[in-house]
């Protein structure tokens, strides 16, 4: 699993009756600058790029040190600068109770782990608009820095087949029924007794209840090292955050129709 590094938000005028709002907000932002600077990231979170985007999209310090400003964003054939000044913090999906990876086999799984990578893309994609946008990282000398957005159309996404089918399958409860394998394999907790796991084939209409949380509109993808490829198989993995819950689910084509066969939890 990965790693996840909790920050803590101590407000010091938080229980000052005569604090008005102003105040409050300024406070809060001075207590996190005090803490940033008491609990500095630690050197090993550049390990792992896992560890690093934790600190990256939770941390206003870490996010204004290790980015490359005035930071490229391109779309198309144009191109626009953002100056460190005019940056907002984004937070990627720090405010969600997990997050996805797409892959095209079970050997890339082991990516997540590899301290040899060197660079890494989060996607933002956006299933509705049909858009991807993609952050750039580059460790540089050993230290992980943001060094590009791109804006592409997501027909120009490897995953795009996948995830055009994807978004009806979270959206359209008949497609999601009809897109499941006839022997859908499955192990996992039992719904009925918490300490117990079960293993065998999902009838259609059992799916809903084992299913696990699956994000629709707007999802996200990490990139370890070099992109995937518009492959019969993709996996994806539902990552928990600070709950440690995993799932993977294995979808594939066959005749130009995409399934779900497998679901692990």
């Amino acid at each position: 699993m990965l790693a996840m590094v909790s920050i803590m938000d101590s407000c010091s005028g938080k229980n000052n009756p005569n604090a008005n709002e102003a105040d409050s907000a300024l406070s809060r932002e001075d207590s996190l600058d005090l803490f940033y600077s008491q609990h500095p990231m630690p050197k090993a979170a550049d390990n792992l790029f896992c560890d690093f985007l934790f600190n990256f999209m939770t941390r206003r310090d870490v996010q204004f040190e290790r980015t490359i400003f005035p930071l490229k964003e391109v779309t198309g054939t144009m191109a626009k600068h953002h100056e460190k000044k005019d940056w907002k913090m984004d937070g990627f999906f720090s405010n969600q109770y997990f997050y996805t990876i797409i892959l095209d086999n079970e050997k890339q799984i082991e990516l997540k782990d590899d301290t040899t990578i060197t660079h890494a893309v989060v996607e933002k994609i956006y299933l509705e608009k049909k858009t991807i946008k993609q952050f750039v990282f580059d460790r540089i000398k050993g230290a992980w820095m943001l060094t590009q957005i791109v804006n592409t159309p997501m027909e120009a996404s490897p995953n795009n087949s996948f995830l055009d089918f994807y978004n009806g399958f979270v959206t359209d409860s008949v497609f999601q029924s009809k897109s499941l394998a006839d022997n859908l394999m499955f192990s996992g907790p039992d719904p009925d007794d918490d300490l117990s796991n079960i293993e065998g084939v999902l009838l259609p209409e059992q799916f809903p209840s084992f299913a696990p949380p699956m994000p629709r509109g707007l999802i996200y993808n990490i990139i370890f090292g070099e992109e995937g490829k518009d492959s019969d198989t993709k996996i994806m993995l539902i990552e928990g955050i600070s709950n440690g819950n995993e799932s993977v689910m294995v979808f594939k084509r066959r005749g130009g129709k995409w399934k779900l066969y497998n679901l692990t939890m």
